[in-house]
């Protein structure tokens, strides 16, 4: 089966060819999509010279409007029977894919969320709020969806192809993690969970998401319950 990654990338100069390099190395059928959301540090242009040769990388330019709209454009461009979103920062280790993809694979899941909070592979231990907010948006989630989730906001996700082509997608921002959970959930697909490495950055190393998009979180999980 194939896989597409899905790269939304802002600002992500000093990791991004990393990180497609390990993409790259993965034994896989593979299409790799990044879309350089408005960067300003060269982001795209590191980008247009990696894949300088290669027939099955494609870039997406947009101005900036978050990691939701940058998924959204993306989505188009995905020839592959499985989608991967892949974050540009390094926090997710490309190797841990060929066993996300595994459940999907064989038929078994509709969609497949890699878990940093279920113990079994390395995390970076730092940021106690941002863990407890994750526990909490995690357990809000299993409450008004009834399900066993121990990391919804994720930003590993695996998905059937027609899965994530099916799903009406409008957060532009951050609140594209709990959007897609809450639809997913909302729907019943089959939804399984694997460990995964987490190498988080501290927000002075880049990281970007911040406490307003727990609030955001919050609000999305809520309305897709109520309203759909």
């Amino acid at each position: 089966m194939r896989v597409s990654f899905l790269v939304p990338a802002y600002n992500e100069a000093s990791t991004i060819v990393e990180v497609l390099d390990r993409v790259s190395d993965l034994e896989l059928d593979k299409q790799i999509v990044v879309v350089d959301d408005g960067s300003t540090d060269g982001t795209g242009d590191l980008v247009e010279g990696w894949r300088d040769g290669r027939d099955d990388v494609v870039l997406v330019r947009k101005p900036n409007g978050g990691k939701g709209s940058a998924v959204r454009a993306a989505i188009p461009h995905a020839e592959g029977d499985i989608a991967v979103i892949q974050d540009a920062d390094l926090e997710y280790d490309p190797a841990d894919v060929p066993a996300l993809i595994e459940p999907i694979e064989r038929g078994h899941a509709d969609v497949v969320f890699g878990s940093r909070l279920s113990g079994g592979r390395p995390q970076r231990a730092y940021l106690f709020w941002h863990l407890l907010g994750n526990r909490f948006l995690s357990l809000l989630t299993n409450v008004l969806y009834n399900t066993t989730l121990s990391d919804m906001e994720t930003g590993y996700k695996a998905f059937r192809i027609e899965v994530l082509r099916s799903l009406d997608l409008r957060q532009d921002d951050f609140g594209i993690e709990p959007e897609i959970t809450a639809k997913i959930c909302r729907r019943k697909l089959r939804v399984y969970e694997l460990p995964i490495a987490y190498y988080g950055r501290t927000y002075a190393e880049g990281k970007k998401i911040t406490w307003k998009d727990g609030f955001k979180a919050i609000r999305v999980l809520l309305s897709v319950r109520l309203f759909g």
